[in-house]
């Protein structure tokens, strides 16, 4: 019945054409401030899903490393048992290690990760292959898949290079610590291929054969830096992690994807939630309209507002029917915007309208992803701005004093 009341008002041609023009001011602003907020959080969940696949090529689902010290011990049994736990699809024995690769003049200080034969099982880095191929060859004949930062730093053409590079890494002792006093053992090893995934995996990471990085680290049998692995599923993690922690017992760290890059992770969803801060707090400012549109309702209405009361309407009742007014004049201009924001992102996501200038990106235009739970969250916003501006004006036509003079 309230409804009722507010449609009609809402509808109905007003004697003073200020309040029209207000009115539709009013559901225009919150149109654009609708689809604004659509649209720049769709934008957002575009970014993080491309962070998130990039990364992906790189990180695994579930990490297992050591909690103190940097190497950890796998017997042959622990990996039996790691096979078989419910969700593992898949793991990868990692030795990794600072080291400095040398090109005649050329030099550069890289993340030296040897792998096993199952690493392009458990991740996508022999997807994203610049040129060559990934071939991290054998301990004796080493093969390097350099990132392509790594190889425009050290000169060289990945995949066709004659020379091989020299690689310096300090031994371990016995004790798994560093002597100081020991120089870097020099290895050599040619290049097969570069990768490009990201700027902080193509500048920092060299991959090669993980027999040859154990020997050049001194490491003994069984030992290694981290075990990677990948799950059967999207959303088992939790799970495999519960139990991985459980088979391996405390002397072992298990990270899944989001724990590992838990800063990274926690910045960008920080970064959405300070956005759509800031388009709420110009959301509120719109609202005004709202209080000024239904303030003029009210003094048009005055008589209306008399009627009902001496036909023995409430003051709760006349404070619903201007609430009411209200969250229809959101309702409208949420609606707007919302359809609005849906043929605009659906637009960019099959025409690509809008490019990212610059050239260096991995895609050449602004990433869009729609997602049920931001619309709602922005019809839950625009909502309770609506309710709390709509109340200062229902309130005073509440309060109104019975008169039907004149």
């Amino acid at each position: 019945m309230y409804f009722t009341f507010a449609w009609r008002y809402f509808r109905a041609r007003k004697s003073t054409q200020a309040i029209n023009v207000i009115a539709w001011v009013c559901v225009t602003a919150i149109a654009v401030g609708a689809a604004a907020l659509i649209i720049i959080l769709s934008a957002f969940n575009g970014f993080e899903d491309l962070v998130k696949s990039l990364y992906a090529s790189f990180y695994t689902d579930i990490k297992v490393s050591a909690v103190s010290g940097k190497v950890v011990e796998f017997t042959p049994n622990q990996l039996s048992a790691i096979q078989k736990v419910p969700g593992v699809a898949h793991y990868t024995r990692i030795a990794e290690e600072k080291a400095l690769v040398q090109n005649g003049d050329y030099q550069q200080f890289v993340s030296m990760k040897g792998v096993d034969e199952a690493y392009q099982d458990v991740t996508g880095v022999a997807g994203k292959m610049f040129n060559g191929k990934f071939n991290t060859g054998t301990a004796d004949a080493p093969g390097l898949v350099l990132g392509a930062g790594i190889e425009n730093s050290l000169a060289v053409n990945a995949d066709r290079n004659m020379n091989p590079l020299t690689v310096y890494m300090v031994r371990r002792t016995k004790s798994n610590t560093y002597n100081p006093m020991d120089l870097p053992l020099p290895g050599y090893a040619n290049t097969s291929g570069a990768f490009l995934i990201q700027q902080d995996f193509d500048n920092k990471y060299v991959l090669t054969n993980l027999d040859f990085v154990r020997r050049m680290m001194g490491l003994s049998e069984n030992q290694y830096t981290a075990l990677e692995i990948k799950i059967t599923e999207p959303g088992v993690e939790d799970k495999v992690k519960k139990a991985l922690s459980t088979l391996l017992g405390d002397n072992y760290k298990v990270q899944t994807r989001f724990e590992q890059n838990q800063s990274l992770f926690s910045i960008m969803q920080l970064e959405k939630w300070v956005i759509y801060g800031i388009l709420t707090l110009i959301m509120i400012i719109a609202a005004f309209n709202i209080v000024g549109a239904l303030m003029m309702l009210v003094l048009e209405k005055q008589k209306d507002i008399h009627v009902l009361k001496a036909l023995g309407a409430h003051d709760g009742y006349i404070r619903k029917i201007f609430l009411s007014e209200g969250i229809l004049l959101a309702g409208v201009g949420t609606l707007i915007g919302s359809v609005l924001a849906i043929a605009l992102c659906w637009a960019q996501i099959q025409f690509k309208l809008i490019p990212l200038e610059g050239g260096s990106f991995i895609i050449d235009y602004y990433p869009v992803k729609m997602i049920p739970g931001d619309f709602l969250l922005v019809v839950l916003t625009i909502f309770t701005i609506a309710v709390l501006a709509a109340w200062i004006p229902a309130r005073k036509a509440a309060k109104m004093e019975v008169s039907l003079k004149g």
